[in-house]
C-alpha cells in the first residue's frame, strides 16, 4: 500500500495542472531521480506533448475568463489524467490494484479541479487581471513543489495535498456567492449576444 500517498498527491496535482504532473514525473524518471516513475511517462513523445500542453495552459491560465473556459474544457481531461497516472504508478509498484489506484487518483483530481475552477470563477469577478496571474503562478509553483516533495517524502506530501484540498473546498464554499454572481453575469452576457445576433430589441 506504499504507493497510496503518491497516488493521492498526483491526483490532487492533476486536478490543478495535469500536464505539469506528467511532465515533472516523466523528467524525474528519465533523469534517474526516481525509480518509481512508470516507463510510459518517461517516453520522449509523452514529455514533448506534456511540455507543449503545459506551456499552453501556462498562458491560458493567466487570462481572465479564458482560464474558466480552459477549466471547463478540462473537467473531464484532468480527472482522467489523474486516474491514468495513478494506475500507472500502481502498476509500477505492484502494491495496489490499478483499478483502485485509478479511482483514488481520478476522484481526487476531480475534487481539486472543481476547487480550482470554482476559485477561478470567484477571482474573475475582480476587474483587474493581476489576481489571475498571481493565482496561476501560485498553483504552478504549488504543483511543482508538492510533486517534487512527493518523490522524496510521499507521506508528508500527501498530508500537505490533503490539507490544501480541504482548505480549497472551504474557500470555494466561502466564495460561493461571488461564483453565483459570476455565472449570472456570464449568462446575461450570453443572452445579450444572442439578442443582438437576432436583432431583437
Amino acid at each position: 500500500m506504499s504507493v497510496i500517498p503518491l497516488v493521492f498527491t498526483s491526483g490532487w496535482a492533476s486536478g490543478i495542472n495535469a500536464y505539469a504532473v506528467v511532465l515533472l514525473l516523466g523528467l524525474f524518471g528519465a533523469t534517474g531521480v526516481s525509480d518509481e516513475v512508470p516507463a510510459a511517462l518517461q517516453r520522449t513523445d509523452v514529455l514533448i506533448v506534456a511540455g507543449v500542453l503545459f506551456l499552453c495552459e501556462a498562458v491560458a491560465d493567466k487570462i481572465p475568463y479564458v482560464d474558466s473556459v480552459w477549466d471547463t474544457a478540462h473537467t473531464v481531461i484532468r480527472p482522467v489524467a489523474g486516474a491514468v497516472v495513478a494506475a500507472l504508478l500502481a502498476g509500477e509498484s505492484g502494491s495496489l490494484p490499478e483499478l483502485a489506484a485509478g479511482a483514488i487518483g481520478g476522484s481526487t483530481a476531480l475534487m481539486s479541479h472543481l476547487v480550482k475552477a470554482g476559485t477561478r470563477m470567484a477571482v474573475n469577478t475582480s476587474p483587474e487581471p493581476f489576481s489571475n496571474i498571481g493565482m496561476s503562478v501560485a498553483e504552478d509553483l504549488g504543483v511543482a513543489g508538492v510533486i517534487t516533495f512527493a518523490i522524496f517524502n510521499p507521506v508528508a506530501a500527501a498530508v500537505i495535498a490533503a490539507v490544501l484540498l480541504v482548505l480549497g473546498i472551504v474557500t470555494v464554499l466561502f466564495l460561493a456567492s461571488r461564483i453565483r454572481r459570476f455565472l449570472r453575469r456570464r449568462a446575461q452576457r450570453r443572452e445579450e449576444r444572442r439578442l443582438a445576433g437576432t436583432g431583437s430589441p
